[in-house]
Formats: C-alpha cells, structure tokens, sequence
C-alpha cells in the first residue's frame, strides 16, 4: 500500500482526488480492482472473465493505472509460451473516502453496482452472511458506527497478506438515510 493511501493522523480516509473519483465511479473499474486484488491478470484474462471487449477492459485499466490503483506486475511467459504483462491492485482504493457524489448520478450507486454483479457471478450459495438493519441514530451515532465498523475492516483488510492461503471473501458495508 503507497503512502497516499493511508489513513491520516487524524484516522479520516484522505480524500480522493477529481481523476481517482472518476476512476472508482465505474463498476467495471471496481470489478478490475476487486480481480485484480485477489490475483495477477492481463488484460485478455480479465476482459474473459468480465465479458467485455479487450479493447474497451485496455481502456478501463489504462485508467487504473494512470490513477495509481493498478501497477504492472511481472511480466510472465503464457501457456502458449507467448510474453503475458499482468496487473495487480496496489491497493489504495480502499482508504479513499467515498466521495463518489462528486461523480455525478452514478458515481456512489458504483460500488453497489460492482458488488451486486460479483454476488451475482458468485452465486446464492456464496452468500456468507447478511445483516439488513434499520437504526434510529443521531449524525453523531452513525458517524461512530461507521468509524466503528471501519476500524474492524481495517484491522483485517491490513493483516490480509497473512490469510492468503484462505478462501477469499467479498462484502460491502453501505449506511444511508432511508428514503422515510
């Protein structure tokens, strides 16, 4: 993890900047990320994997990378003994705040957007476990149940290099105000 993506002194995640927010607002880009997070791919592989043209998967990288949130990663020889050049997250995506409002009508629904199409790949089966809630809270308790749950994702999320051997898990954590 780079130096930009550390939480700061005062434990807020940094803000993102105008270009890293339009990179995160895309549920495609988010999918690279997650994929590329959990394994070293090319653009082919990931482009098979997520149904999409290598062309238009060429474009999304390039803006991963050019954002810092995609790094080449060694190139390789392919089984057909061609010269493959992967990517892997670096992961700084995940201590940016979500500021993905600055993104436009679709820019903070991407995330959701990302995680549905993953579960959806993943199966009902896959389902680990769910909590749906509805809380009364004051702005200062939904801070600190946010600031809360956070630190637990962190605690995990900054030890997770130790735990590669395990099976790897997806989740989301989502606060909003009801529409009520």
């Amino acid at each position: 993890m780079t130096d930009a993506a550390q939480p700061r002194a005062d434990g807020k995640r940094p803000s993102a900047s105008a270009q890293e927010i339009k990179a995160l607002a895309h549920p495609l880009r988010l999918r690279i990320l997650r994929l590329c997070g959990l394994h070293e791919l090319t653009n082919k592989q990931l482009a098979d994997r997520l149904g999409q043209d290598p062309g238009t998967m060429l474009y999304h990288v390039r803006q991963l990378l050019s954002t810092g949130f995609l790094e080449p990663a060694e190139v390789r020889t392919g089984a057909s003994g061609a010269l493959e050049k992967p990517y892997r997250s670096t992961g700084r995506s995940w201590n940016l705040d979500s500021a993905l409002r600055e993104a436009g009508p679709g820019g903070p629904l991407a995330p959701i957007e990302a995680f549905r199409e993953e579960l959806t790949e993943a199966g009902p089966d896959a389902l680990a476990n769910l909590s749906r809630f509805v809380l009364h809270l004051s702005e200062a308790d939904a801070e600190d149940l946010a600031t809360r749950i956070h630190a637990v994702l962190d605690e995990y999320t900054d030890t997770d290099r130790q735990r590669l051997n395990q099976p790897a898990y997806g989740g989301i954590f989502v606060l909003h105000r009801t529409a009520d």
